[in-house]
């Protein structure tokens, strides 16, 4: 585990516990070991809304709520994020697993 996120605690699916510790640092490494290697500005978009709406709400928002939030489609969200674009950028963002997710 790097440096970077040795005093950074996760449960056990590998979320932050605690979403005031993610920096972008820890996001592009997050993003590296989910086997996204470089963040684009449209990753940052989608990383950004969620956790604008996520700290709001208290909880990561749905593959919908982010489709329509941020205008991006849900196919472009699987091409960005392969295999479950909400639980990846919900990790990446340094949030929780979202709900109804599995």
């Amino acid at each position: 585990m790097s440096d970077l996120v040795k005093d950074v605690a996760f449960n056990a699916e590998g979320y932050m516990i605690d979403a005031k510790q993610w920096s972008r640092e820890i996001a592009e490494f997050l993003a590296k070991l989910e086997g996204i290697e470089v963040l684009t500005p449209d990753h940052w978009k989608i990383i950004d809304f969620c956790r604008t709406t996520g700290l709001a709400s208290g909880k990561a928002p749905t593959l919908r709520q982010i489709t329509v939030g941020t205008g991006i489609s849900t196919k472009d969200l699987f091409a960005l994020f392969p295999k479950g674009p909400a639980k990846k950028v919900a990790k990446i963002a340094g949030l929780g697993k979202p709900e109804g997710c599995v």
